[in-house]
């Protein structure tokens, strides 16, 4: 070896060594770190053999399994744990519990639309008896297709003739998602065995066809008749809404000690506060209380096309240039040098008309393919005072810096991640840098109050629409007349938001979560307790969990095994 290859190899191993000690990589000596990892390598193992989503063996399977889990933690000594695994304890029963009533609940919404699928088990059970490994009698399978095939006419006809009660859209709807899901349930089984066994094919393969076409023709049917959209709509809003005890259940796991009636109150007054600030940028631009003419103004000054890359990237910088200058959380270097932007996709703009990020921001802007309105809406509510207020709620000190701490300290508690965490520690972000002047210009303020009034409108149209008080098309034209929102823009945001692919209560965490963290941070840094960086660094590095109990942590109270939400943060009776 040469001196120089010699040299060069010591040059670099001394380069590649962490700065300390293997201390400082080690966060947590919390036994729910690998109890944590045992629990979720089981669940993944059962979800992947129980793949028929909707069979009544994978739901008594998984009832099973979160009763077992409840058990065995119920039989742990809670006084001999650590503060640590104490906490962890707490989180991880919250979890079991939540995942329990989510499967029940989840089983009684397919129950109300068992009706229009009486068909659904014959499928799940013929897939569930291929991972059992049964052996296939290939003439008692065709028998049983055939049986499907009847099965799915008949219920046709009675809904034709009304032999059977007509679904509300909503259920219909619910209907025919699933039918999609038995189509590929069906596909898997019966690709397993055909062309391996000879006979199987013989029986079966015409059958298969048939019932195949049978479930997409009823599919069509459904949503022509009862939801009255085209099989290929990719641009109605339908939803899904789940009632008033069921978004009780969902905020009792949040540790939200609100009504949704309440939650709504708070979101008119925070509306209320952003109208009264738009009025007085308004007046500093020259246009009164005409707020949604000054409004106007700002949208026209978007970039012209390909620039936008360009301005998200300025942004990116000056944000973390803010937080390093004022010391308000620390910013590892490799978190600054790694992050990376996309454009997204015209399809991914009907959901998410604006960004989407964490390590990749997805930048939103027209395409050569879109309408000349299309191009227009996108530009003007993608313009540079808008998307000043949220480049940093994507990316740092918000959603990449979360996601980069968290995978680097107490990674086994993701599974308690919720979104009054992720998108309350990004939204806060916004509420702290208006509090602590990172929009001067009154242009920037309107951009910021824009999505500060976007958020509270969330939480007013989100749980208004599961109570059932608002349908989608109110939803949509709420955000028009009362923020300001483009109707392509409008229409994006209600789909992603009743679409069902986030929970019902994602959109209000956005807000809800956020006036969390603010309050904390009263209690905790204007207080004098701990400086900014302290109290950023701290929750980063412990990691997702309802914020109730982060205070807690925070606060150095021991958690009791009878922990319960009822931290009222946000005094109904004043803003």
């Amino acid at each position: 070896m040469s001196i120089f290859i010699w040299t060069l190899g010591i040059a670099l191993f001394c380069y590649s060594q962490p700065k300390g000690n293997f201390d400082d990589y080690i966060e947590s000596n919390s036994r729910f770190n690998q109890i944590i990892n045992r629990f979720e390598e089981d669940y993944g193992s059962l979800d992947r053999f129980y793949t028929a989503e909707t069979s009544r063996n994978r739901f008594q399977r998984l009832r099973e399994f979160y009763n077992e889990w409840l058990l065995t933690l119920g039989n742990q000594d809670f006084s001999s744990l650590s503060f640590d695994e104490k906490v962890d304890y707490l989180l991880f029963q919250n979890y079991l519990r939540h995942s329990l009533s989510e499967l029940e609940r989840n089983q009684k919404r397919f129950e109300e639309m068992q009706y229009l699928i009486p068909f659904a088990q014959t499928i799940n059970d013929l897939e569930d008896a291929r991972r059992r490994l049964e052996p296939v009698n290939a003439a008692e399978v065709a028998s049983k297709l055939y049986q499907l095939n009847k099965s799915i006419e008949d219920t046709r006809k009675n809904l034709e003739t009304s032999k059977l009660p007509l679904p509300k859209r909503s259920v219909a709807n619910r209907a025919a998602r699933t039918l999609l899901s038995l189509q590929n349930t069906l596909r898997n089984w019966f690709s397993f065995y055909d062309g391996y066994d000879p006979l199987f094919t013989w029986w079966n393969r015409e059958n298969y066809k048939t019932t195949i076409n049978a479930l997409q023709n009823y599919r069509i049917f459904l949503l022509d008749r009862f939801v009255g959209i085209k099989p290929d709509d990719t641009r109605a809003v339908i939803g899904d809404p789940i009632g008033r005890e069921a978004l009780l259940q969902e905020l009792e796991y949040e540790m939200i000690p609100y009504t949704p009636e309440e939650l709504i109150e708070i979101a008119n007054k925070e509306f209320a506060w952003c109208e009264d600030q738009m009025k007085i940028a308004s007046r500093e631009m020259g246009y009164g209380d005409d707020w949604k003419k000054a409004l106007e103004v700002v949208k026209q000054k978007y970039v012209e096309p390909g620039k936008q890359p360009e301005l998200i990237r300025r942004q990116a910088i000056e944000a973390i240039e803010f937080v390093e200058k004022n010391a308000l959380v620390s910013v590892p270097e490799l978190a600054k040098q790694t992050w990376r932007m996309e454009m997204m996709s015209p399809e991914l703009q009907l959901v998410a008309p604006f960004f989407l990020g964490g390590e990749t921001i997805l930048v939103a802007y027209p395409t050569d393919s879109m309408s000349y309105e299309q191009k227009l809406m996108s530009m003007r509510g993608n313009n540079p005072h808008f998307t000043r207020a949220v480049v940093h709620h994507e990316l740092i000190p918000g959603h990449h810096l979360q996601g980069f701490m968290n995978k680097r300290y107490r990674a086994y508690r993701q599974i308690f991640r919720t979104p009054f965490w992720i998108e309350g520690w990004a939204l806060y972000w916004e509420f702290l840098l208006w509090d602590l002047g990172f929009f001067k210009t009154p242009e920037d303020r309107i951009g910021a109050l824009f999505w500060r009034m976007h958020r509270a409108a969330r939480i007013i149209f989100s749980l208004s629409f599961h109570l059932e008080k608002m349908t989608p098309e109110e939803c949509i034209e709420f955000l028009i007349k009362r923020v300001g929102h483009e109707r392509e823009n409008a229409t994006a945001e209600v789909r992603r938001s009743l679409s069902g692919d986030y929970g019902p209560l994602y959109q209000i965490a956005y807000m809800i979560g956020g006036l969390q963290f603010y309050q904390l941070r009263r209690e905790l840094v204007v207080s004098g307790k701990m400086t900014n960086r302290q109290f950023h660094d701290t929750i980063l590095r412990e990691g997702p969990m309802p914020i109730e109990v982060l205070r807690s942590i925070l606060r150095k109270e021991l958690p009791s095994k009878a922990f319960k939400a009822n931290w009222r943060f946000y005094p109904l009776e004043s803003r």
